[in-house]
This record gives structure tokens, sequence and C-alpha cells, in this order.
């Protein structure tokens, strides 16, 4: 069987990041197995090794790659302006039904952190890491606390919404994450 090219196992590697990233978010780390996300990404089961030594090792991959996605485009805006729109566009697409509605797509944080936190230290380190990152990128001032706290807000606004019955039971979760945020803004150090 002839060998796989550098460019082919970088472009199979990505494949197996995306199903997975997806996948894990969708489904939870328990539910979803490395069979799985092979055939998601059109492969054999067998080539996974090539690519990974465990699932523990997909699982904090694909987690940072869903990280890497999600907050692409807050990272890359060029000056503060451009920053404060894409700040705001990301806390009005998180606290939103169609972010609840919509596992795969969404914040792995929202979807993953229980499983994270139960699970080997790779991906708890890379769930860390992205608390990090994503509490950065939403402080508004000099105080770094205010991002973490507002990232906390948004996780369990969403992580309560995908709890309720009904679409309206998630909507009233969801505009009360909404009303709680802009609060959180608005008074962040009178609140300390």
């Amino acid at each position: 069987m002839p060998r796989m090219s550098e460019a082919e196992k970088r472009k199979s590697h990505k494949k197996i990041l995306e199903a997975a990233a997806r996948m894990l978010r969708a489904q939870g780390t328990e539910a979803t197995s490395v069979s799985d996300v092979m055939q998601a990404a059109g492969l054999t089961h067998g080539g996974f090794y090539r690519h990974f030594k465990s699932k523990d090792e997909l699982v904090a991959a694909a987690f940072r790659t869903a990280v890497d996605d999600v907050l692409n485009d807050m990272e890359a805006a060029p000056d503060d302006g451009a920053r404060t729109k894409a700040r705001r566009d990301y806390v009005e697409t998180y606290l939103s039904k169609a972010h609840v509605d919509n596992r795969a797509e969404g914040c792995p944080l929202a979807a993953l952190a229980s499983d994270l936190g139960r699970g080997e230290d790779g991906g708890r380190r890379e769930g860390l890491a992205a608390v990090d990152r994503v509490a950065e990128l939403l402080r508004t001032g000099g105080d770094s606390a205010q991002g973490t706290a507002l990232l906390a807000l948004m996780v369990g606004t969403v992580t309560l919404a995908r709890l309720a019955d009904t679409g309206t039971e998630a909507e009233s979760i969801v505009a009360a994450g909404r009303t709680a945020a802009d609060l959180l803004e608005k008074g962040w150090p009178a609140a300390r």
C-alpha cells in the first residue's frame, strides 16, 4: 500500500478534527466513538492512529479546533472598534435561541465543559486554556475577572436553556441571560 503524502495526511487530519469537533459538541465525548468520527470524515477506522495516539488526544485537539473556529472573528479584529463590534456580535450570537438549538456549531465550552472536567488531563487543560482565552476577549476594562464572569454567565445561560422543555422556556432563560450580561457589563466595578 502506498504511503500517504504529508499534504494528504494534513488534509485527512483536518477532516478528522472538523468531524470530531462537530460530533463531540453535538453528542458529547461518551456518545462519540472514534469509528463514528472516522466515518464522518470519510476515512477508515484503521487510519486513526496515524493521526492520534488515543481518543483523549483527539478530544483535546478537536476541542481546540472548535474553540479556534468560534473565536476567529474576535481574534482577527484589526483594531479596537472592530474588536468591540466582534465582541458584541459574539455575545449576541452566544445568548440566542439559535445557539441553544445548535450544539454542533456552537460554543465548545457550553457543550463539553462537564465532559472535559471528567476526562483526561489533555482535554481539561484545553478547557482551562479556552476559559482564559475567551475571558480575555470578553473583558472590556482592565479587570480580567469581568471577562471570566461574563463567560460563566453565558455558558450557564446556554446550559440551562438547553434543559428547557419548550422553546418558550428556553427563550425566557436566554432573555434573562442577556439582561444579566448587560447589567454585568454596565455595572461591573460596582458589582464587585
